[in-house]
């Protein structure tokens, strides 16, 4: 029997608030994360993600009383990240009610310290976020081709505003060796756009690690979430607009996707 996928709504949080943005800008409220979290919990999401998205940007922590006070209303899965740049970060997270840790400028920063993450914590615990935009000039170590145009995938940091000229394939393989047990990757040209994530990104970042890949970025209805998991080989989906807004429901969109003939679990 083929193992369910996962459907993970994700609270981007900014001053306290669950905020949605469009390609990482253009940021607008969409409520509370506690009592976000609490919905998505009853409502059978399988995890839930918690990102602070300015505090790698502010060169500070997450908001350890926030993830308190979330990990306190669920009963799921849960990952935090944001600002995550020493052992300490990630053991504070933890403490204060996680299941994993996500790191993306951190690791980009300090690569070494996912190795120290995955023996001190295990590799289960290591989330590596990578957020990745087209980018169509030359420079990187995988490219492709689409319409007659040709590009690569580009790392990018501090809430995807800062392009690394890491290519975002390369750096998932070794992000995977140095001991990620998990990639969280996130389309910036897809986020917030409704259009659907990015199949040929998401593609080949699984096809070129042996971890689970959670694709993010796009989601606009169920029937995206059945593309991705069908084009591209993704153990899970991330989706924020969707749920925020009540546009659908977690127990109906999986009931349509079970329609789709994709295995999840009610």
């Amino acid at each position: 029997m083929a193992l369910t996928k996962r459907i993970i709504p994700c609270l981007d949080i900014k001053d306290g608030r669950v905020v949605k943005g469009l390609r990482f800008k253009s940021i607008r409220d969409a409520g509370d994360p506690v009592e976000l979290a609490a919905r998505y919990s009853s409502q059978g999401a399988d995890e839930l993600v918690f990102l602070d998205i300015t505090a790698s940007e502010e060169r500070r922590a997450a908001i350890a009383e926030l993830v308190r006070s979330v990990a306190s209303v669920i009963d799921i899965p849960f990952t935090v990240g944001g600002g995550v740049t020493s052992v300490d970060d990630a053991r504070n997270i933890l403490l204060n009610g996680a299941d994993k840790v996500g790191i993306n400028t951190g690791a980009i920063k300090d690569p070494g310290i996912l190795g120290l993450l995955a023996d001190l914590f295990g590799k289960q615990c290591v989330v590596v976020a990578i957020d990745a935009k087209r980018n169509y000039a030359e420079g990187g170590e995988n490219t492709f081709e689409q319409d007659g145009a040709k590009f690569w995938f580009e790392v990018y940091i501090y809430g995807g505003k800062h392009p690394t000229g890491i290519d975002a394939i390369g750096w998932a393989k070794k992000a995977t060796a140095l001991g990620a047990g998990e990639i969280l990757l996130t389309s910036i040209d897809r986020d917030g756009t409704g259009d659907g994530y990015d199949v040929t990104l998401t593609r080949e970042i699984a096809d070129a690690v042996s971890v689970p890949v959670i694709a993010s970025g796009g989601c606009g209805r169920p029937a995206d979430m059945a593309e991705i998991f069908a084009e591209s080989g993704a153990d899970a989906v991330l989706a924020a607009s969707i749920f925020h807004y009540e546009e659908q429901g977690i127990k109906g969109v999986k009931r349509k996707l079970r329609d789709m003939n994709v295995s999840v679990r009610l």
